[in-house]
């Protein structure tokens, strides 16, 4: 009798995530997923009762919720877990993510650019410090499967064609804000005694790309998801004022629309503030500001790579260890969903057609958000509130905010330079 394989939780994650590609790509077997609304946002009931309160919207709705279900107990399955706390813990925690899709969806979020997974984080934050999470919800919680299955998928949308279109500057650029702000933002936090952990999440977020770096760095170094929950809370928040009054000082002290964009799209941490910034900014800025973030995107495998094998060598020497990790040890450390996204980048990149590559993205995209939704409501169920505004008496957000700052600097001259002498 063969005895029965168990996956660890990161092997688990690239195996459901490559299998959902696979459907998406291959098969014609993958649901379309429920609407909330025309792109610009639902403004009242009428357009509700239209367009999301109906049957067929309906339908879609419970074919997306047992299709979800599905890949979510296999994930069980493969890690030799029992599946009776997830069926009855994922039915609530897939409601609420709808939830915060349908609020995130209406007119006037989508004007703050405010996005769906802060309302998920939001609402799982009210019902655990206002209702407080019952054990049996607990129980089935799977916040970093979950995050991790969304990140094997986002290697799908980091297409090196769409990096290349910026050519050498735009990816020059990428490395060097990457490399500094990351390596001042680390420095900032250990200055103001925050705790390494927290200190290299939130250096990721400030550096490479937000929320998916804090969650990548989180993975490769096992860190707390409280404090992962904490960082992310603060890049939404502070992206919001950004991408505002960047576009507005930009038009002030005269830049031109691509060095702008290569501004905004180096030094606001989410995507979705890069867009609505850029879209104030006008249509050029917008088309650079995007490819800038994508050149950040992309270095986000090699820096979970990087960190992964930092880490390793910190805790050696953390514990007074004088011998080298091993790269075995290094190999153990490794977040393995990485691997799958970096392949399914580079499937995309190089061996798929690009109409396909973008056809099949638009579905997967949607996919991978809305593995991260259901991972920030399970990660505000887990969280007390009050953790996050104490934590360390406040020295987590100065270090934030202190890095975002020389972030927006060195980014404003690295850009000018870039595109507005030599481009």
């Amino acid at each position: 009798m063969l005895k029965k394989i168990k996956l660890t939780e990161d092997w688990a994650s690239v195996v459901v995530g490559i299998a959902l590609i696979i459907a998406v790509v291959a098969t014609s077997f993958f649901p379309e997923l429920p609407k909330f609304g025309p792109k610009t946002g639902w403004t009242g009931w009428t357009v509700l009762s239209a367009e999301v309160f109906t049957t067929g919207n309906t339908l879609r709705l419970g074919m997306t919720f047992l299709y979800f279900l599905f890949f979510a107990l296999a994930g069980t399955w493969m890690m030799g877990k029992r599946g009776k706390e997830l069926i009855t813990a994922f039915p609530v925690v897939f409601i609420l993510s709808m939830l915060a899709q349908l609020i995130a969806s209406s007119g006037s979020m989508k004007n703050l650019g405010l996005e769906t997974v802060l309302f998920s984080l939001l609402i799982g934050l009210f019902i655990s410090n206002v209702l407080s999470t019952p054990a049996w919800l607990k129980a089935g919680i799977q916040s970093e499967f979950y995050i991790k299955i969304g990140l094997v998928m986002l290697g799908t949308t980091i297409l090196f064609s769409e990096i290349m279109k910026a050519g050498l500057f735009g990816v020059l650029q990428a490395v060097i804000v990457v490399v500094s702000v990351w390596y001042f933002a680390f420095w900032i936090a250990r200055k103001l005694k925050v705790d390494e952990e927290l200190g290299i999440m939130l250096a990721s977020a400030v550096s490479i790309c937000g929320v998916s770096a804090a969650i990548a760095t989180a993975g490769a170094i096992k860190g707390d998801s409280k404090k992962l929950s904490y960082v992310i809370s603060l890049v939404l928040v502070v992206a919001i004022p950004m991408m505002i009054f960047m576009p507005l000082i930009a038009r002030w002290i005269g830049l031109s629309d691509e060095v702008t964009g290569a501004w905004l799209g180096g030094s606001i941490d989410t995507t979705g503030a890069v867009v609505a910034g850029g879209t104030i900014a006008g249509d050029t800025a917008l088309k650079f500001s995007t490819i800038i973030k994508f050149s950040q995107n992309v270095l986000l495998g090699v820096a979970a790579f990087l960190i992964s094998i930092f880490w390793t060598y910190r805790q050696a020497e953390k514990n007074g260890t004088d011998e080298k990790p091993t790269l075995g040890v290094i190999w153990e450390r490794f977040p393995k969903f990485v691997l799958g996204f970096i392949a399914a980048s580079l499937v995309f990149s190089f061996m798929i057609d690009g109409e396909t590559a973008v056809n099949a993205g638009k579905t997967i995209k949607s996919y991978q958000s809305l593995w991260f939704n259901l991972a920030f409501v399970c990660i505000g169920l887990e969280t007390r509130f009050k953790d996050l505004v104490t934590l360390d008496k406040g020295r987590p957000l100065y270090a934030f905010l202190i890095a975002q700052g020389f972030n927006i600097i060195i980014t404003l001259i690295v850009a000018y330079i870039l595109f507005g002498i030599f481009w």
